[in-house]
């Protein structure tokens, strides 16, 4: 297995720079596991492609406004932050512009009241760095908009999911849960499918492609995960009764996956409640313990995502698969279109 195993060419024109409206309009490839291309839908006819007995799994992380532009306090020199995971409150790590120059950096101001200070220089250029006061990070920053987007989003919730927490931590959406509409969930309500939520605060691995051309050296981000009592029983009871579990999203899938191997390891089949953080990297040959459907998007060539879709469905299903949605003129990436492979 090669990095460049998982390659393929995108027409630029087909990466979508902007969401479709309304949310649940998009369209949507339906495949089987096997390869087998069953249709080409619209994402609102979800409710009736699915069994009145499914449980899906959402993520229901909210994306931070993690990317700050501020200055040098000693100098007045222009900076950017990225934050990409809290360490502890009130510390982040970061990608700074430019970013050796800020790890000797006394402090930085964001507006008139957010300051902080570079307090260590990790590996591949991160920066550790310190907040005055984190509650203000949220009325400073904006959105991150992935980098393959290039127009200014006009209404940031845009680029939430609608079922999306309070709690903002990820750098990037769940963007399988971005074609979700509240009329939808109803829809999905009133046809006895259930629903449950699973958070993981998504990290800079989303944007991220593979450099080693073998997949397996590739260090993968963690992602800090956190599955609730009620979700853990749920799920647990619709595997007890046979109920198909469908996971909306990779990132979704990681935290069942992640907690389904813990459980394994404790010789046990339950999944337990509780949080930590994820290092699962899924490859081929990755053996699902709990997810049986999954509804995901169209993702970026020789990403640990499209690694793992094609772990779910077959690397020579999904590179075909992607090769119509091309021809067909599907929509690529995070405001693209939709797969619902079952």
């Amino acid at each position: 297995m090669r990095t460049s195993d998982f390659d393929y060419s995108l027409p630029r024109e087909l990466i979508a720079q902007t969401p479709i409206e309304p949310r649940d309009s998009s369209r949507l490839m339906v495949l089987e596991r096997s390869g087998n291309l069953v249709a080409h839908r619209r994402f609102n006819e979800l409710p009736k492609l699915l069994r009145p007995t499914d449980l899906l799994v959402f993520n229901d992380s909210r994306v931070l406004p993690a990317r700050l532009y501020g200055k040098r306090v000693d100098t007045g020199g222009k900076i950017e932050l990225l934050l990409l995971r809290r360490d502890e409150p009130g510390i982040w790590w970061s990608i700074g512009k430019p970013s050796r120059s800020l790890a000797k950096c006394p402090e930085l101001c964001f507006g008139n009241n957010l300051k902080a200070k570079v307090i260590e220089l990790g590996e591949n250029g991160l920066l550790r760095v310190q907040f005055n006061d984190e509650l203000l990070v949220e009325s400073v920053g904006k959105i991150p908009l992935p980098p393959y987007i290039r127009r200014e989003l006009n209404n940031p919730e845009r680029y939430q999911t609608i079922y999306a927490g309070r709690e903002a931590g990820s750098v990037a959406a769940p963007t399988a849960g971005l074609h979700f509409s509240s009329e939808l969930m109803d829809e999905l309500g009133a046809e006895n499918i259930d629903c449950a939520f699973v958070t993981l605060h998504v990290g800079l691995d989303t944007f991220r492609p593979i450099t080693h051309d073998n997949p397996e050296d590739h260090r993968i981000h963690t992602e800090f995960w956190e599955l609730s009592e009620k979700t853990a029983a749920v799920i647990n009871a619709a595997r007890t009764d046979g109920r198909r579990i469908i996971a909306v999203g990779t990132t979704t899938v990681r935290v069942l996956e992640q907690c389904a191997l813990h459980a394994e390891q404790k010789g046990e089949n339950e999944l337990a409640p509780g949080c930590g953080w994820a290092d699962l990297f899924i490859l081929p040959g990755h053996e699902f313990r709990v997810v049986e459907a999954l509804i995901t998007n169209f993702h970026l060539p020789q990403s640990s995502l499209l690694m793992l879709v094609s772990a779910f469905a077959g690397r020579d299903s999904i590179l075909d698969s992607y090769k119509i949605a091309i021809g067909n003129g599907y929509r690529f990436y995070s405001f693209g279109d939709a797969m619902l492979i079952v």
